[in-house]
């Protein structure tokens, strides 16, 4: 009986133990690293107006109804862009679905941005993400949406596209993904809401 009573202490106290250790001491390691080495990151990646008001996450793309703002990547999270509903609208490759819709953005894509029916459309800009949320276009979306951008803006072609060559990032470690484009960073320096630097 006595060695049972042994084994229920040590369990317990394991349990504390360990408790502690992993609720407590390593949640807040975590935060601590991430709030001083990481503090932009472990934000939220905001951004933040020339006057402290903050407009946005780096990280969730935002929906942009009218021809002077670049157009980000459909969403299909909820009503677009909600983060409470973040998924893709999981249609595979063979269905009908996806094929119709797809037809009709890329009809309306051209529409909007002006372009001939031989036009090759990038798959950014008539597909949502499994998200739903990405905040960044391909550099070829962005660049078929120049033209109609300067001139909503009556801006010149080469202004606008200086502008998206500013805010195209790279791959990440110079190794994975494509070059990309940041929807809300590029259309906020458009209405000068933050520095272009």
């Amino acid at each position: 009986m006595k060695e049972l009573l042994i084994d229920i202490k040590t369990s317990i106290l394991s349990m504390i133990l360990f408790a502690v250790i992993c609720c407590g001491v390593y949640p807040l390691a975590v935060y601590l690293v991430g709030h001083t080495l990481f503090r932009h990151q472990a934000d939220g990646s905001l951004i933040v107006a020339k006057n402290g008001a903050v407009l946005g996450s780096e990280l969730i793309g935002q929906q942009f109804s009218t021809d002077r703002y670049f157009n980000s990547r459909p969403s299909a999270a909820g009503t677009g862009y909600d983060a409470g509903s973040s998924g893709g609208t999981n249609l595979g490759p063979t269905s009908q679905k996806l094929h119709d819709s797809i037809s009709v953005a890329v009809d309306a894509y051209r529409k909007e941005n002006g372009l001939g029916a031989a036009t090759l459309i990038p798959a950014d800009a008539v597909t949502s993400s499994a998200s739903g949320l990405d905040p960044d276009i391909s550099v070829e979306n962005a660049d078929l949406q120049i033209a109609r951008v300067a001139r909503t803006r009556k801006l010149t072609v080469d202004q606008v596209a200086a502008l998206v060559r500013r805010y195209t990032e790279g791959r990440d470690l110079g190794l994975f993904g494509e070059p990309r484009v940041n929807v809300l960073k590029l259309n906020l320096a458009l209405d000068g809401r933050i520095s272009s630097n």
